[in-house]
């Protein structure tokens, strides 16, 4: 079990501990795909990651080379090879004399500090606010002194580490300063979280190539996992593809909605149940109920018959065309091919030796977010060429898009376009029964106290829930939650 995160601080009250990786499942895994990224084929970093890793523009004392050097490795050996040691405890404390802070991290023995160690302060999310320019002072930093510019967007605080030799006590104190000392309130705010809420979490990274002898403790924290780094990468792929809306309305948590039992998804599903969940067209939402990131991924497998694999693979590749269709024509973002190509390749379902049961699972996975990804834009075409149409009066009841935030906990994507009904229900009449007619003959005729026809949905569509949690996962079907149909009743 990884060691708590304690804060304490001279200028405010007691932090208890860090909630980040915990919350977030992904914190690291989206930390080193950051990395990744960082970097252009050139090896050097992109315009667009400085702001995001909180890098000056210029700086005296840059740590560009050794960042550049970490995010052309992280790619080169696809990720592989990082290591993260968590601090014991942290303490942040000011003199009263001095304008810096004190941030001091306990950190446990490890043979890595052989290697370069790069510090990171990690948030939660985006910073917001402002932009704040820092100072850090070190002996176990190199070169000793280091600047960050943190700004909007903002997620990531990279500050190149010394590398120590023998058995040594970790017990490293940076100071930490603003350059402008009238935003020394607004360092304290970051780093404690304050106002902003930003909920830093410091840990300390470390790449080892492949091949090198790794001897990882009990306080390390291992990128290798394949089920963590897929699940990941798919809420990645799913947030970069679906449409994001800014306006967020009140959160519903998923299971206070009425669903037919839960269903396990294992080697013991059975192939009628797995035939009918690849051929819906219901769009699937990946949900984790209870997932600590200081417990190992529960790996899903299934057992696929050589017909029904053979049936998942052709429908991955029609979904798969479909979606660099888009790409070419400008309606997913160009970045979605490489990450769909990701996806790939950590399912290992294309390898020509036979798919394993994890494998057959991440495909599946995978094939659902896809039949997800089309369907939205399916719809949102077919919403538009409605709204297009001829019309000689106002709007007549008809389907159009409605967004619902959906429980903070979701691997992807976080809302879900449940549609509804809207426009006029006067003659003529459409998609309408009997009732609904007479109805509106009798209120035309002068009587108005009664309820005329409403436009209302006639047909829905399920909506998919796959679960995860400690003893596996789980399929929930939500009955009756996406409207596909209107109509005058």
């Amino acid at each position: 079990m990884l060691p708590l995160v304690l804060f304490w601080s001279s200028f405010g009250p007691a932090v208890t501990a860090s909630t980040v990786l915990q919350d977030a499942p992904c914190f690291v895994d989206d930390m080193v795909a950051a990395l990744h990224d960082a970097t252009g084929n050139d090896g050097e970093l992109v315009n667009s990651s400085l702001t995001l890793l909180g890098i000056c523009r210029e700086s005296d004392y840059s740590s560009r080379p050794v960042l550049s050097e970490l995010s052309v490795g992280i790619r080169r050996n696809n990720r592989r090879g990082v290591e993260v040691l968590y601090p014991a405890a942290v303490l942040i404390s000011e003199e009263d004399d001095q304008e810096n802070i004190m941030v001091t991290f306990d950190l446990p023995q490890s043979p890595l500090f052989k290697l370069k160690p790069v510090l990171v302060l990690a948030f939660k999310s985006p910073l917001t606010d402002g932009e704040l320019g820092v100072t850090f002072s070190s002996q176990f930093l190199q070169p000793n002194t280091q600047s960050a510019c943190i700004s909007g967007g903002t997620m990531y605080i990279l500050l190149t580490g010394r590398s120590s030799e023998g058995n040594v006590d970790q017990k490293w104190k940076v100071s930490v300063q603003a350059k402008s000392p009238n935003m020394k309130e607004n360092l304290k705010d970051v780093l404690i979280g304050g106002k902003s809420g930003s909920n830093m979490t410091p840990l300390l990274l470390f790449y080892v190539d492949t091949g090198t002898d790794r001897r990882p403790g009990s306080s390390l924290a291992s990128l290798e996992t394949s089920s963590l780094s897929f699940l990941c990468e798919l809420r990645r792929f799913l947030d970069a593809v679906l449409p994001q809306h800014r306006t967020e309305p009140p959160l519903l948590r998923l299971d206070s909605l009425q669903s037919l039992p839960p269903l396990a998804l294992g080697l013991s599903t059975s192939e009628t149940l797995l035939v009918e969940i690849i051929n819906s067209t219901a769009p699937t939402i990946f949900s984790f109920t209870s997932w600590s990131s200081s417990q190992p991924v529960h790996p899903g497998q299934l057992a696929l018959s050589p017909d029904l694999l053979e049936e998942l693979r052709q429908r991955l590749e029609k979904n798969e065309e479909q979606i660099k269709e888009m790409i070419r024509q400008g309606m997913l973002p160009n970045r979605a091919s490489e990450k769909l190509d990701r996806l790939k390749e950590l399912s290992a379902f294309q390898r020509q030796e036979p798919a394993a049961g994890e494998s057959q699972y991440c495909a599946f996975l995978l094939l659902k977010a896809l039949q997800t990804v089309t369907r939205t834009y399916n719809m949102q075409k077919k919403l538009r060429a409605t709204r297009a149409g001829p019309s000689t009066r106002g709007p007549i009841c008809g389907l159009g898009s409605l967004t619902v935030s959906l429980e903070k906990l979701l691997l992807g994507p976080q809302s879900a376009d449940l549609n509804n009904c809207r426009g006029s229900c006067t003659f003529p009449l459409t998609n309408s029964n009997n009732h609904a007619v007479l109805l509106s003959y009798h209120i035309e005729r002068g009587d108005m106290n009664e309820r005329g026809p409403c436009c209302v949905p006639l047909a829905y569509d399920p909506l998919e829930v796959i679960d995860w949690n400690d003893e596996g996962s789980f399929l929930s079907i939500k009955p009756d939650m996406i409207a596909k149909e209107c109509g005058c009743r």
